[in-house]
């Protein structure tokens, strides 16, 4: 698959590299999650210009450095840098001082590793970084999968290299719009069920995208029996990424992502659910430091509010948990082809509720509104309702109320003009409400 987009992070990486090479060195963090396209990013970025990059893997600090020096050979021919080097930090200051001679990219991949390293190499870098950078050229691109180590490296007041980033960049999965593009370029003709199974299954994340795309795989039946296949990376893929987050003590947090994933989405519940007495603190740990979750109140609720209902950021996850780790049992039999119908019979009524997520997005980019959000009274009202979308426009007083349905026929008009009239008593009556049908005809 060709590479697509990112055309804004691509001109902030240029716009840094131009400060670094003319002026003095730039720090750049960039993260996000495993598979999200940070190295296609980088690679991308500095193309034709001179780079050295640098992937750290967990091994023995002298190994590790035997092995860059061979890169930097490789990259910087006409520099020299003595074989003998086995500390990471003296190789670094080699890097800086080449820097006072020519401009070049310093990419080091896998910037959190250093941690179980050789933890003390954070404040050696950042001695040399503040001695260095006002007299050097080099455009310092450190990049990480984990987010909680990467966030706390460079934004803990704590640690070391606080303060130090021109930028720290978070790279988010693809938008609508560029899922649009791809489908149209590798599938011309595809209906808006290729669309919505794309989102649901991948939730715009690069890597996945491309082997669906590599393997010709770009209907639902076929995204799911490209995922049954017995090396497919998408039945360990949510394990594998978790436990670089969480280590080892992910069992909790597993629990509640699996109960949330499977609608019990209210402390009560989700307490119920896990038999955790203390989800409340795991909770907030995965929204406030993990970010995997978000709370979803009724839009304009106020922050303390109890109405409160959690919902997984991340879509792949979100499936990945549905499914994969609901049906664990079929996977380790080999049972693969019963999982797959599972999932295809059941696709109807998880994709409706994605639709709403994929519809809440879209509108998120259009960048017409400033408030977007689903708006439901407390069971204990006299009369219960709940409305999909509301959407409070950036001017002009004016709401967008929407109902989201896969199929028009499903749509109860009177049903839904009720709910228009509830929320425009309780909530918006200041407003001028635009009420509106959303289904896959408008994706």
């Amino acid at each position: 698959m060709r590479f697509y987009d990112r055309k804004k992070e691509l001109e902030r990486l240029h716009q840094l590299r131009a400060v670094a090479f003319e002026n003095h060195s730039q720090l750049v963090a960039l993260t996000g999650r495993r598979r999200i396209g940070k190295t296609s990013l980088i690679l991308r970025s500095c193309e034709s210009t001179p780079t050295v990059y640098l992937f750290v893997s967990r091994e023995n600090e002298a190994m590790l450095c035997r092995r860059f020096i061979r890169v930097i050979q490789q990259a910087l021919p006409t520099c020299y840098v003595p074989e003998s080097v086995d500390h990471f930090e003296e190789l670094f200051r080699i890097l800086m001082e080449i820097g006072k001679q020519i401009a070049f990219n310093l990419v080091i991949d896998e910037f959190q590793e250093f941690y179980y390293i050789n933890p003390s190499l954070y404040s050696l870098i950042q001695d040399c970084w503040d001695r260095l950078k006002d007299q050097t050229h080099i455009c310092f691109i450190a990049s990480g999968s984990v987010y909680t180590l990467m966030h706390r490296l460079f934004m803990d007041m704590k640690e070391p290299l606080y303060g130090r980033c021109d930028a720290l960049m978070k790279l988010q999965p693809f938008e609508t719009t560029v899922l649009k593009e791809i489908l149209a370029d590798y599938k011309p003709d595809y209906s808006s069920e290729d669309l919505l199974a794309l989102y649901t299954f991948t939730g715009g994340v690069p890597k996945y995208i491309e082997n669906f795309v590599d393997h010709g795989s770009l209907s639902m039946e076929q995204m799911v029996d490209q995922m049954m296949q017995p090396d497919s990376i998408f039945q360990s893929e949510g394990k594998a990424l978790l436990i670089q987050e969480f280590g080892k003590k992910y069992g909790n947090y597993f629990a509640i992502l699996s109960a949330i994933a499977n609608g019990d989405n209210t402390i009560p519940r989700l307490t119920q659910a896990t038999g955790e007495s203390g989800v409340t603190g795991h909770l907030k740990r995965l929204e406030e430091d993990y970010e995997l979750i978000t709370k979803r109140r009724p839009i304009f609720a106020k922050e303390g509010t109890q109405t409160v209902r959690f919902e997984i950021t991340d879509l792949f996850l979100r499936f990945w948990f549905r499914y994969f780790t609901k049906y664990s049992d079929l996977i380790e039999m080999g049972n693969l082809p019963l999982l797959g119908t599972l999932i295809k019979n059941d696709y109807p009524t998880y994709s409706g509720l994605t639709l709403e997520i994929y519809f809440r997005q879209q509108l998120r980019e259009s960048l017409q509104f400033r408030n977007i959000g689903s708006w439901w009274q407390a069971k204990k009202e006299k009369d219960p309702c709940e409305i999909d979308i509301v959407a409070i426009y950036a001017e002009n007083q004016q709401a967008l109320v929407a109902e989201v349905k896969r199929q028009r026929k499903n749509f109860k008009p009177e049903a839904f003009q009720e709910k228009v009239a509830t929320i425009r008593q309780k909530l918006l009556f200041d407003f001028k409400i635009e009420a509106k049908l959303l289904t896959m005809e408008d994706m």
